[in-house]
């Protein structure tokens, strides 16, 4: 215990460090330098120095900064000439200009290229303070509003996670255990049983609330984006990288990361995201300088990572570095007293989302519902309601709008699948797992994108499947 209370200490100890951004200072005079570098670092910025507009964009070229203070006059590389080409090269970069002639001409000059404010001299101290905290938190309020904006957007709220069944009062309490934990979390279940949602209550329910939560599906990014997507990159680093670019991890800091189908993530990258949760620092594509990050890691898989692990798709190093805490998902089928919780649940929303006047679901359609196996589970659910509200024309919820499959019991039913005849649980699992995919593709045609979107899977993680059960 007390090894973990020392690691701890160590741990908030580097997070305080890490906290203050970065600033660039350019000026030709080097007393005027000093001075600023002196006093910013007092303040617990993070703070290096330029003698000239040159100078200061070979610092960009392999570093990034939060803000740059930048003389207006100086030999070589004006001010605003400067200030153009940061704002070029990364666009986030907040700039003040630093003028001893305080016209008005130069200052509107500066701000219509992009110059946040400027400072006089000789500077009022308390003023240069004051205007650098209100720039700061201006960048800060930015990077949360698109953060927030991005959220919006998503198709699941946090606060979503509905049932009470045993196995999921025991999920809730799981998170009301590790809601402030510092420690990786692993959250594991089939597709469509809401690893998101937990991942969400876990970071809206702890001490990291406030700071952004950044999800991220590795098997939805093409292998060539990706790292530039988590780790960010720099200008040139290649062809189209015509900017310095934040990545994900820049943009979780002091938050949480969630990465969700952790393992379509290429193996170059597993060594990468491995060096991360060791070290707390990274370097973006093309970059040079190491920077520090404290983010707390959520990462979601559908398959048996076990298995992955064995076959060499997925490092083991890895996987237990991320697997600190576990949480198992059950899937819909498991937790059969929650589906008229959900059923309604996902009754009110489409129904106000359609703008349909209908008051409930018949008792013979809830009884249909309640039959079914759900292999895409609560995303198949819902999918089937919003189906039914949409189709639906009178007061109530019929069988007539239910799917075929369900009424007609034509999908495959636990009641059907192989039985277990012997201790082999394993191979009795995989036996229904390939029944199921084998009626999708019956289902869809033999079309396999269509087959997928049935199971609630993505096409790499279908092909993955069809490989595994040699199924052509």
């Amino acid at each position: 215990m007390q090894a973990g209370k020392s690691a701890d200490y160590k741990f908030m100890t580097t997070k305080n460090n890490m906290s203050k951004e970065k600033i660039l200072i350019v000026d030709d005079e080097k007393s005027i330098r000093d001075f600023l570098e002196i006093m910013l670092k007092k303040e617990g910025y993070r703070v290096s120095s330029a003698s000239g507009g040159e100078d200061a964009m070979r610092l960009f070229n392999n570093s990034s900064y939060d803000l740059v203070i930048s003389d207006v006059r100086m030999k070589g590389m004006g001010g605003v000439e400067l200030l153009k080409n940061i704002k070029e090269t990364s666009p986030e970069t907040i700039v003040l200009i630093v003028t001893a002639y305080a016209s008005v001409d130069t200052a509107i000059d500066a701000m219509k290229a992009g110059a946040y404010d400027y400072l006089t001299k000789p500077f009022k101290i308390d003023e240069v303070k004051y205007i650098i905290k209100n720039a700061l938190d201006r960048k800060r309020l930015e990077t949360e509003n698109i953060l927030l904006k991005k959220e919006l957007k998503s198709k699941y709220g946090f606060a979503n996670l509905i049932g009470t069944s045993p196995r999921m009062l025991e999920i809730y309490e799981i998170i009301k255990r590790v809601t402030s934990a510092k420690a990786n979390i692993l959250i594991t279940g089939e597709s469509g049983t809401g690893k998101e949602l937990v991942a969400r209550a876990i970071h809206y329910e702890g001490d990291r609330k406030d700071k952004p939560f950044v999800p991220i599906n590795c098997g939805a990014i093409p292998e060539n984006l990706i790292e530039s997507e988590l780790f960010g990159h720099q200008k040139g680093a290649f062809t189209g990288a015509v900017a310095n670019k934040s990545g994900l991890f820049e943009m979780a800091n002091q938050g949480t990361i969630f990465l969700d189908e952790i393992t379509e993530l290429p193996v170059q990258l597993q060594v990468k995201l491995l060096r991360v949760i060791q070290e707390r620092n990274f370097r973006r594509v093309g970059g040079i300088e190491d920077i520090a990050v404290d983010v707390r890691i959520i990462a979601a898989s559908n398959k048996e990572i076990d298995r992955e692990v064995k076959e060499g798709r997925f490092r083991e190093d890895l996987f237990y570095r991320l697997n600190v805490i576990p949480i198992q998902m059950p899937p819909l089928r498991e937790r059969k007293e929650d589906i008229r919780l959900l059923a309604e649940h996902f009754f009110e929303k489409h129904t106000k989302e359609l703008g349909k006047e209908i008051k409930g679901i018949s008792r013979e359609a809830m009884d249909y519902l309640e039959s079914y196996s759900y292999p895409g589970n609560i995303r198949e659910l819902e999918n089937i309601i919003e189906r039914a509200v949409a189709l639906e024309n009178t007061s109530i919820i019929l069988t007539d709008s239910l799917p075929d499959y369900i009424v007609h019991k034509k999908a495959v039913d636990v009641s059907v699948c192989p039985r277990a005849e012997t201790s082999n649980l394993e191979k009795t699992i995989e036996d229904y797992e390939k029944a199921i995919i084998l009626d999708a593709l019956k289902k869809s045609g033999g079309v396999k994108k269509k087959a997928a979107e049935l199971l609630g899977l993505s096409f790499r993680s279908m092909r993955y499947k069809l490989d595994k059960y040699g199924i052509e």
